[in-house]
């Protein structure tokens, strides 16, 4: 009984260990949250004469009221949310098709394809914004949210390709055989067999999708000049100027820009859920 009574001494000792290093790391990722709470509802006097982790004298509510008024924000959260939205399915959708036409369809070439993709998501986007800027232009989507909607669809779906044609290769035979057995037609397998199975793992693909495209700055700051077709990423830069930067603003600015993040994460939670353990359960 002695070795037993040990050896369980031995694994709650280890898992307290394991417990306490969760516990830093975990502070120590929620501490810029804390941070930024502390701070976006200090004054600019509070902010001078204590520093960024001393507590505010008074609530104060007026960076908040700024921001919201600078940047018009509720103008700036429709433009992040519908062409992250539209983003989402569109990326999504280009996969899905892909992928069935390079894990399934079996091209010609698919090796080649899929490392093109590969390679697409290595480029750097400071590489792409000139010739995106100069074909925007010639289309005449300069200073248009399309121009984000489409180019980011497009970015986005080569990594969603390259992704699903890695699981659409290894798609069980034995399924689409017995449709093309039944007569269904390609579309009616895409459809019928394959979208039921991937149905989680697109879930996942359009909820990164999105948060990867709200959070998105160099290339929205670029192609939309105008400020009715500014994102949120872009409201909240315009706070920082050349020699002058208010803390309280700054902090109440991004406060409000993570609340509406935050909520769509909450609201697709599940989701994210069914899609990791997915493939654990096939």
């Amino acid at each position: 009984m002695a070795p037993q009574q040990n050896d369980r001494f031995h694994r709650g000792w280890q898992r307290w260990v394991i417990l306490a290093l969760c516990s830093v790391v975990a502070i120590a990722m929620i501490s810029p949250i804390l941070l930024m709470l502390l701070n976006a509802f200090k004054s600019s006097t509070d902010y001078s004469s204590g520093g960024p982790l001393a507590l505010p004298n008074h609530f104060h509510t007026e960076g908040l009221q700024y921001f919201w008024e600078r940047t018009n924000f509720p103008l700036k959260v429709w433009n992040s949310v519908w062409t992250s939205g539209l983003v989402a399915l569109f990326g999504v959708a280009i996969s899905l098709f892909s992928a069935f036409a390079i894990g399934i369809g079996k091209v010609k070439g698919s090796s080649f394809l899929i490392g093109v993709f590969l390679l697409a998501n290595m480029l750097p986007q400071e590489v792409l914004v000139y010739p995106l800027f100069t074909m925007a232009r010639i289309v005449g989507l300069n200073d248009n949210p399309w121009s984000i909607v489409i180019i980011f669809a497009v970015i986005q779906s080569a990594f969603g390709t390259y992704l699903l044609a890695s699981v659409l290769g290894t798609f069980p035979r034995a399924l689409l055989e017995a449709a093309q057995i039944d007569g269904a037609s390609r579309w009616r397998i895409l459809r019928s067999v394959v979208f039921p199975n991937v149905r989680p793992t697109l879930g996942v693909l359009m909820v990164f999708f999105f948060i990867w495209t709200w959070n998105e700055f160099f290339i929205p700051m670029v192609m939309l000049t105008s400020n009715t077709n500014q994102t949120v990423p872009i409201a909240l830069a315009s706070l920082q100027g050349d020699r002058m930067l208010d803390v309280p603003t700054l902090n109440a600015g991004a406060l409000l820009s993570l609340i509406p993040t935050f909520l769509f994460f909450l609201f697709f939670q599940r989701t994210l859920s069914r899609g990791i353990t997915a493939g654990a359960v096939k």
